[in-house]
């Protein structure tokens, strides 16, 4: 990719962006949030064009229209919300839009045949018979990589890859990689993992505010060195416990029930959050996190149990009384649950606190209190944005996830952290519950806690009580 230049109302995602990549080589692309990876990645896949520079396969110029031009010049993409039909089999998934044929019907038997012997081949073991509405998340992935595979990718991008694994799962992904890369695959790998960058790539892109800021050899580097590039500041990787000093129970649940569509989602979950705690949440998307905590805020009812938040039962308060008693939600998903696309920042930072002053005065709305408010907030949480009346649809996926967060702030000094990756569990939480199936089965202090134990209960391992 070569002066790669991407502009968006105000912002400039992609600053003569320059990025290369050999064969059989895993090469990492690294920044915060906001620092223009996932559009540099959906211009290489043909799902963005880019306003300026251009790409090259094999020293020649392409031009892509759509994803469909990116895979016919060998580009696949292994995203983080993976892409499958679910209600399909494996085979079917695999081969769908190119299946072979025997005449004018789809040759079902020579599609198992070619998906069996691809995933032989590349050790990506899965049951080409399968529902995928059945297979666990590490295999839903295997299956991912597999459909590009069919393709017969030569560059293969993974977006955050290891964000619905457990460490085991992660190990085996790292595996895979490595084989693609020895049989020639070059792989370009998104991440924010530290610890993974340095496990598994070769070289390493680091982008900050759109523009590369530092290109370096895995192993000539360390962990210190792509921090400094990706924030642009010296930052202790290490979290220092801040001592917890519990306070009075904020939040209580008491054998919370949800249900789900085959089985109940929460299924009996009791615990308590004091003030002054950091309570974390581990466990594999897909073992009730989202339903538990959209239950706490009210987005989904409770078949049984109750929750109580500052001694006062809210099991059957609306989101409004539950905000208006001091409960914040940062949402898993920024775009469908967290933010109103077509609305401006401006509105986007008042949902919430739109009944309340300064913003509103007798039920009616201040518009020029509405825009004060929102210009404070895009200065204090440096979104890149043309100004507070710019649509946030246009924004990044990071500066989507500024606007969230600068809009529910710290109102409280209890927090739930629900997380897949550990390293932000075992770095944040005074103490950890662990989900499986719908259920907690293990309670743990931090200081008792580490990945490899964490991932054993993830994985469905002997349960512990609390």
């Amino acid at each position: 990719m070569i002066d790669v230049v991407k502009r968006y109302p105000g912002v400039l995602a992609n600053d003569h962006v320059n990025l290369d990549v050999n064969k059989g080589e895993i090469h990492a692309v690294m920044g915060e949030n906001g620092a223009g990876k996932s559009t540099l990645m959906a211009i290489l896949y043909g799902l963005q064009s880019p306003d300026e520079g251009y790409i090259r396969i094999d020293w020649k110029t392409v031009f892509f229209r759509s994803p469909i031009d990116a895979i016919d010049h060998g580009i696949g993409m292994v995203h983080q919300s993976f892409k499958l039909f679910e209600s399909l089999s494996v085979w079917e998934n695999v081969v769908y839009g190119r299946e072979p044929r025997r005449g004018p019907f789809i040759d079902a038997a020579e599609s198992r045949r070619q998906v069996a012997a691809l995933s032989e081949r590349h050790g990506l073991p899965i049951d080409p018979m399968a529902r995928v509405g059945s297979l666990p998340v590490g295999v839903r992935q295997r299956l991912e990589i597999l459909k590009a595979l069919y393709r017969h990718v030569r560059v293969l991008i993974l977006d955050e890859p290891t964000a619905v694994l457990t460490p085991g799962e992660v190990a085996g992904l790292f595996k895979v990689l490595r084989t693609l890369a020895a049989a020639g695959c070059a792989i370009l790998l998104v991440t924010h993992k530290l610890n993974e960058a340095m496990a598994v790539s070769d070289r390493i892109t680091v982008l900050r505010d759109g523009r590369v800021t530092e290109r370096l050899v895995t192993a000539q580097t360390n962990p210190a060195q792509i921090v400094r590039a990706m924030t642009g500041r010296n930052l202790s990787l290490d979290v220092p416990p801040a001592g917890p000093h519990p306070g009075a129970v904020r939040l209580e649940l008491n054998q919370l029930v949800v249900g789900g569509q085959n089985r109940r989602a929460v299924n009996e979950v009791s615990f308590t959050l004091r003030g002054g705690e950091v309570l974390g949440i581990a466990g594999v998307a897909g073992n009730g996190q989202s339903e538990l905590v959209e239950a706490i805020m009210g987005m989904r009812p409770c078949a049984g149990g109750y929750i109580v938040l500052n001694g006062r039962d809210i099991t059957r308060r609306s989101i409004a009384e539950r905000r208006a008693a001091g409960v914040s939600y940062i949402a898993e998903d920024r775009i469908r649950t967290a933010s109103a696309a077509g609305a401006s920042a401006t509105d986007n930072l008042a949902f919430g606190f739109h009944r309340r002053p300064p913003i509103a005065v007798r039920g009616l709305l201040r518009i020029r209190e509405m825009r004060a408010w929102a210009r404070t907030l895009i200065r204090k949480f440096e979104i890149k944005i043309a100004s507070e009346m710019t649509r946030v649809g246009t924004l990044s996926g990071g500066n989507l996830q500024k606007i969230v967060i600068a809009r529910e702030r710290d109102r409280g000094h209890a927090i739930l952290l629900v997380s897949a990756e550990l390293s932000e569990i075992l770095a944040l939480a005074d103490r950890i519950l662990v989900m499986y199936e719908g259920r907690v089965i293990a309670t743990l202090d931090r200081a008792e806690a580490n990945e490899s134990i964490l991932g054993l209960y993830m994985a469905g391992g002997e349960q512990k009580a609390s």
